[in-house]
């Protein structure tokens, strides 16, 4: 059984995790930092996935970023700690052996050398999102999204000039691919997050294979996955092994707790995946991961118990909150199947996130579509009730007030946590 930890995970295992942390602080040096307290952070208009925030409430519960609050697993930090004495040669091969385990997982085909394979290994999945994005739209080939959704699509589009295409959800909160298909007779590409970031919700995987059977020749599907270790439902990466036109993403950020190690997978035909070496005139795409994330991903990979007891945890809590919320009459959006959820706090989003950070709890932002929704990470059981009476609190309070009395100027939210990598102010 995996060691991670939270309420209701052993004390003999936050042992185990403990005194292998303690053991690898003893034989590596450099590792002990890394056990430190870790400091919050903030996301600023130039903020990179929320950057160090110095002076901040060491107590303020940050369920803002969709960060996993265990953080890595035993067999990550151990992988880490055995790696990291080699890091003074660059060690191609550590990467290597990650993209296989994940291609033995997946059936996927490897390739020989650095190319030819249908899986790429990133440091993160925000740059190989991009490349997805940009090397398929452009000022003649549109990108057809969901709305709302995960901004970074649009944003794709806007660094292209490739027009847009936002497409409402449905009633239940998928894609609508029929609407999709319908929105542009030749897009570059369709943007599909399932789970959807900042709703939760599924899109059948049935719709994505209609979408691909469907759609335009010459387009292609990106489906992001970040959070789909969460879900019960099918990935879309035995697409990828039939060759359809589709790209998957996925990520270690969410699940795996690895946000701040910086790995991740885009997965796709070898045609696809050549296509992200046109953004770069030297023939690499991005920086290499380093060795101690891809050993560290690679152990999380071969850990069976990890992502089963991840997600029950995380549904547990989530269950928990929701069943909350849902007793005291709030309004949530149904049906998430993430590690966060949206609930309509009757205000501006925004203005409601300033009253929270006075009661020294960060959430998460709201969307265009949705301006009176916000959204909120699933953290710990503690961290949750310690939200739930923040979010009483301050739904008593009327709008625009702050303790009984009229505030003409809501504090800045600016500075609370986001997983954006590029500061965006909804």
């Amino acid at each position: 059984m995996n060691s991670d930890f939270t309420n209701g995970v052993s004390r003999r295992n936050f042992m185990r995790i403990l005194g292998a942390a303690s053991a690898a602080a003893t034989s590596l040096p450099a590792f002990a930092a890394m056990q430190a307290p870790q400091q919050r952070r903030s996301a600023g208009p130039d903020a990179d996935m929320g950057d160090m925030r110095a002076g901040s409430n060491p107590n303020t519960v940050i369920i803002s970023s969709n960060e996993n609050p265990l953080g890595p697993a035993q067999v990550a930090l151990s992988a880490i700690c055995t790696t990291a004495s080699i890091g003074g040669r660059y060690h191609y091969e550590e990467s290597q052996k990650t993209i296989e385990v994940f291609n033995q997982l997946f059936g996927l085909k490897g390739g020989s050398g650095r190319g030819g394979g249908y899986s790429a290994l990133f440091p993160g999945s925000g740059g190989p999102l991009d490349l997805a994005l940009m090397s398929n739209i452009g000022p003649d080939k549109p990108l057809v999204y969901g709305d709302p959704s995960y901004e970074q699509g649009p944003r794709a589009a806007d660094v292209m000039k490739a027009p847009k295409f936002p497409v409402p959800l449905t009633a239940t909160y998928a894609h609508d691919v029929k609407a999709m298909v319908a929105a542009h007779p030749s897009p570059g590409a369709y943007y599909i997050v399932n789970p959807n970031n900042p709703t939760g919700t599924m899109t059948p995987k049935a719709d994505i294979v209609w979408l691909l059977n469907n759609k335009p020749k010459g387009s292609v599907v990106i489906v992001d996955e970040a959070y789909h270790h969460f879900s019960n439902d099918e990935s879309c990466i035995d697409l990828v092994a039939a060759d359809k036109d589709i790209i998957v993403m996925r990520t270690f950020s969410k699940i795996y707790g690895m946000a701040g190690l910086r790995a991740g997978f885009a997965v796709a035909r070898p045609d696809l995946l050549a296509k992200f070496q046109v953004l770069s005139p030297v023939g690499r795409s991005l920086a290499s991961i380093s060795i101690t994330s891809a050993a560290a991903a690679r152990a999380s990979l071969q850990d069976k118990d990890l992502v089963p007891l991840r997600r029950k945890i995380n549904a547990d809590v989530r269950a928990d909150t929701l069943e909350f919320l849902t007793k005291k009459g709030y309004k949530i959006v149904p049906g998430s199947q993430a590690n966060f959820f949206m609930v309509d706090v009757k205000r501006p989003g925004r203005e409601f996130g300033a009253q929270m950070m006075k009661e020294n709890v960060a959430i998460g932002r709201t969307w265009p579509a949705l301006p009176t929704y916000v959204r909120v990470t699933v953290g710990t059981k503690d961290e949750m009730a310690k939200f739930q009476t923040a979010f009483v609190k301050c739904m008593d309070t009327a709008p625009g007030t702050v303790n009984g009395a009229a505030e003409l100027h809501m504090p800045a939210y600016d500075n609370a946590p986001s997983e954006l990598y590029r500061g965006f102010n909804a």
